[in-house]
């Protein structure tokens, strides 16, 4: 699969989520960067650094051990993390199940696959 555009990225990012876990997983990690990255420009420069560890400890840690897959960090760095906070806010927005079900359709009916 060629990616040139995010849009040709974000289906192959969503069936990379396809799991309710993963999403949740991801959404803390990068509600907490936001968090981090806000101390940093508060308290210490120095957190800058504690950033991307704490947002992709979750994310990481749900593709290995919960999505059994790669991270899509790896490929595309930069679509990733566009892609990790558009997922945030459709999942804010209820939202992003509809996603999963559009672009993996053989999860539509299933449940079990997407329970936290």
């Amino acid at each position: 699969m060629e990616i040139r555009t995010f849009a040709d990225f974000w289906p192959y990012y969503v069936r990379a989520h396809s799991k309710a876990r993963t999403r949740v997983l991801h959404a803390i990690g990068s509600v907490l960067a936001l968090v981090v990255l806000c101390f940093a420009l508060a308290l210490n420069r120095w957190l800058f650094i504690a950033v991307p560890v704490v947002g992709y400890a979750f994310a990481w840690y749900a593709h290995f051990f919960v999505e059994h897959n790669k991270p899509a960090t790896f490929g595309h760095p930069f679509y990733s993390l566009a892609a990790d906070y558009r997922m945030l806010f459709l999942m804010l927005a209820g939202r992003m199940d509809a996603e999963v079900k559009r672009f993996v359709p053989a999860l539509a009916g299933d449940a079990a696959h997407n329970a936290v």
